[in-house]
């Protein structure tokens, strides 16, 4: 008997292994590799994830905010702690104590770093990033002489690493490609004229998950895999390049079977109606443990081998699947929303098809009050709970 009800978030360890080692082998020894495990390590709990991956030799992290850099150094996290989206001006003094490496692009947070380096007496190291074409953060290419100009004057900053942002690089129109070719056009660019002002950062940096791949800048000595560390892609095109191994599975167990008659309706707004005597199933699971309601009526769950469909609306707790024509069902048989069972499999990448969405986005849209149990060598290791 377990503690909290069926619905859990299986996060299989041996596949981020298996991943890592599978980018290590395209990348090789001499590049760096900075694994991202942001957004909870994309909802699949970034301490058990980091631990796993600074055990393999990963180089360097990168979070996306301080507060999860924290979370990882109280956990007892050793690595490089990257915060690719920048600091604020209320966090720079724990960014410091806890020896996080923050990204800057604007001088007055470059400053603020600097004068509390200078009161702890230590030299702290910044990532600079620069605004290819992605038109989110970072400095423009035309801002970078005023700006380094000015990092010059802050003698308690080291500028460890200099880093831009592909938009286009899981795409696979001529467009996506071209434009992907010109922001790294304008990065080796920026990269010249950055040490033509007298500096000369050891780490550079460009590509995500899909450049990791596709491409090598030689003027770039680290890659920044995210989605592919977690077993999905970026895009189907992507399949045929390297060979994954899902880390996360979705499941849970049926906690009631009835009978119905032709006709009955199922569930808000009774989207939908039986046809037929049917055998309908109902999963604690809804949206708000992150199954989309958008899989009303369209998505499935395996179930004895077998692809049950969702019938009706997807509950905030409760979805329904219709049984009839898988054999042999029971209360407490499990389901699977997202993984493998027997020989079939329904993958991240199928939910978000069907909803419209990104990979990323079903990974990150698991709640946090469905329980994530870790898996490593066919045994359960851990538990990060929430409830």
């Amino acid at each position: 008997m377990t503690p909290h009800r069926p619905t859990i978030a299986e996060i299989d360890l041996d596949a981020i292994k298996f991943n890592y080692e599978q980018l290590r082998k395209k990348v090789g020894k001499e590049t760096k590799m900075l694994a991202v495990v942001k957004a909870d390590g994309y909802g699949h709990g970034a301490t058990f994830i980091s631990e796993e991956l600074q055990r393999l030799g990963v180089d360097l992290l990168g979070v996306a905010i301080s507060e999860e850099g924290i979370s990882l150094r109280k956990a007892g996290i050793k690595k490089p702690i990257i915060i690719l989206n920048g600091v604020f001006k209320g966090q720079i003094k724990e960014t410091i104590e806890y020896n996080l490496t923050p990204v800057i692009f604007d001088s007055n947070t470059a400053q603020r770093l600097a004068d509390e380096g200078k009161r702890v007496n230590k030299r702290i190291k910044v990532h600079v990033k620069i605004d290819t074409g992605m038109g989110r953060i970072g400095i423009l290419p035309g801002d970078i002489r005023p700006f380094f100009s000015k990092l010059k004057t802050m003698v308690n900053l080291e500028v460890e690493g200099v880093l831009s942002h592909l938009s286009t690089a899981s795409g696979d129109s001529s467009e996506d490609l071209d434009f992907t070719s010109l922001q790294l056009k304008r990065f080796e660019e920026c990269l010249k004229e950055i040490e033509k002002l007298g500096f000369f950062p050891p780490i550079r940096h460009i590509a995500n998950s899909a450049a990791t791949i596709d491409l090598s800048p030689s003027f770039c000595n680290v890659v920044r895999p995210g989605l592919m560390l977690y077993g999905a892609c970026p895009s189907s095109r992507f399949a045929e390049k390297i060979h994954l191994k899902p880390v996360m599975s979705l499941k849970t167990e049926i906690m009631q079977i009835k009978r119905v008659p032709a006709g009955y309706s199922i569930s808000y707004g009774r989207t939908f109606t039986t046809q037929r005597d049917s055998v309908i199933a109902t999963l604690p699971i809804g949206y708000a443990d992150g199954y989309s309601r958008l899989l009303s009526n369209r998505g499935s769950a395996l179930i004895r081998g077998e692809k049950a469909p969702v019938v009706g609306t997807v509950c905030m707790d409760m979805t329904m699947v219709d049984l009839t024509n898988v054999p042999n069902v029971h209360v407490g048989d499990e389901a699977v929303l997202i993984g493998r069972q027997g020989d079939k499999e329904i993958s991240v990448a199928d939910i978000a098809d069907k909803i419209g969405t990104i990979s990323y986005e079903v990974f990150c849209g698991v709640s946090k009050r469905v329980p994530r149990i870790y898996i490593k060598g066919g045994r359960i290791i851990g538990k990060k709970s929430y409830a």
